[in-house]
């Protein structure tokens, strides 16, 4: 059988071909939001096999192995990697059209060389080749980054964090890709998390402040953020459902942190005033920074409570939310821009039926002092599919302007997972090159060529500020 992924996968005509192989192949990887282990990557975590390196933490997987009826057990439960992997692969012929199966026979094709398709059939032959790879010094964690040309990348991390990791990867001249942390306070920001009092006291340890009120939270807050700075970090990141940012009630913000720190109910209208104002503070720090702010939205978090009590969060109990109100992101946007304060933003969303929004109202905001300073970010979690990112660059390209679009990042906890900017790049040049094909754009392959190496690398690199 033809292997399935050929070096024209997903490149239906002679520009999309032209676009990708002339010009997006060679570009090298900024990844600038993953949730690597920046342990991991010091230590150079050598994986036991591909179940682990699969299936260790990935609850796109999880999901459709649950969807398949697998037991839990060969889930996230007590099974060996072996027998979890076996059950993956027998639920792999029946993912046709899931992103999932995709990316699973891109990372086997890039990183181990096999073209089998991965079955119940070919498990034994793709486990055996693929663990010859990830049990050599080829297979240990900085040597996959290298391989799929990462030039840099920045993690996910709580401003709690002692960054030990960021500091020795930094000195270690041996290692050529960067490796940048990222600010992160969403446990300071969820307020009805019954978790958010013991955090408080963990964010007044690491910063050295004794926490009773909102002042304290905004000065332990600020203190972290100057640490960060002293390691290179150049960027935020929020996670928000369907926050109401319309709210300005400084008193009730200050009553929200009150209330929650008693062990009282806050009132929807506390909580969006305290999110309200951290993130006006907030913003503001960054812009002072010259930090770039990421805003995931959309998000609605543990629905299957039996799975959250039995496993926690992050397992694949999350879903799409609600769409988010165009007055409470042009709220936040706007108090911070009228004060001269707003700092680059990347919005994200995970409910489709906001991309036109969120990219209509980031173009009220643009200003001189940044080429697409407010950026409708990469199509998200449950929208990173062949029709969720062509959806994405269709809308940009309609309402925004596309070719200044700080591109894909693979937002995953796997080091196998930077076929998925592949991925993406493919898609990038179907989409254009399909304009060309029907006289849309110009057959001007160095203009636009340029157009997607700038997307697939060079604007993110000058937006983050690589170079500084």
């Amino acid at each position: 059988m033809k292997g399935f992924i050929g070096e024209d996968f997903l490149l239906t005509t002679e520009a999309a071909r032209r676009l990708y192989h002339e010009h997006a192949e060679k570009m090298p990887i900024f990844d600038y939001h993953c949730h690597l282990n920046p342990a991991e990557i010091y230590e150079n975590k050598q994986f036991s096999d591909i179940g682990e390196a699969w299936l260790a933490g990935d609850h796109y997987k999880w999901r459709v192995m649950r969807a398949n009826a697998v037991p839990e057990e060969y889930v996230t439960g007590s099974a060996s990697f072996r027998d979890k992997f076996n059950r993956f692969a027998e639920v792999m012929p029946g993912l046709i059209g899931n992103p999932i199966y995709h990316w699973s026979h891109l990372e086997l094709k890039r990183f181990f060389g096999i073209d089998e398709l991965l079955s119940s059939k070919t498990a034994d032959m793709v486990w055996e080749t693929a663990n010859a790879k990830l049990q050599s010094p080829a297979g240990a964690a900085r040597a996959l980054i290298q391989e799929s040309n990462v030039r840099a990348l920045c993690t996910t991390d709580d401003p709690v964090d002692d960054l030990n990791y960021h500091r020795m990867l930094a000195e270690d001249k041996g290692f050529e890709t960067r490796v940048l942390p990222t600010f992160r306070p969403e446990k300071a920001l969820n307020i009805v998390d019954p978790n958010y009092p013991a955090y408080l006291q963990k964010l007044g340890a690491a910063s050295g402040i004794y926490i009773r009120t909102i002042d304290d939270v905004k000065q332990a807050l600020a203190q972290r953020i100057e640490y960060f700075a002293g390691v290179g970090c150049r960027l935020s990141d929020h996670s928000f459902g369907s926050p109401d940012f319309t709210v300005w009630d400084e008193s009730a913000a200050e009553e929200a942190m009150r209330k929650a720190l008693a062990g009282e109910q806050l009132l929807d209208y506390e909580v969006a005033a305290y999110q309200s104002y951290m993130m006006d503070f907030l913003g503001e720090q960054y812009a002072d920074r010259g930090w770039a702010m990421q805003m995931h939205m959309g998000a609605i978090r543990n629905l299957n409570s039996k799975l959250y009590r039995a496993l926690g969060a992050d397992v694949g109990g999350d879903a799409i939310g609600d769409v988010i109100s165009a007055a409470s992101l042009a709220a936040l946007l706007d108090r911070l821009a009228t004060r001269g304060k707003l700092p680059r933003t990347i919005l994200y969303t995970l409910n489709a039926a906001d991309n036109d929004k969120l990219i209509a109202t980031a173009g009220c905001f643009q200003d001189e002092t940044t080429a697409g300073k407010i950026q409708f970010g990469s199509a998200w979690w449950f929208n990173d599919h062949y029709d969720g990112m062509t959806a994405q660059l269709k809308s940009l390209a309609n309402i925004g302007v596309l070719s200044r679009f700080v591109g894909m990042l693979t937002d995953s906890r796997s080091f196998l997972s930077y076929p998925r900017h592949e991925y993406f790049r493919r898609i990038l040049c179907e989409v254009v090159g399909g304009w060309i094909d029907k006289g849309m754009a110009p057959a001007d392959y160095d203009g636009i060529g340029k157009i997607i190496e700038d997307i697939c690398f060079n604007n993110v690199w000058n937006y983050i500020g690589m170079d500084r």
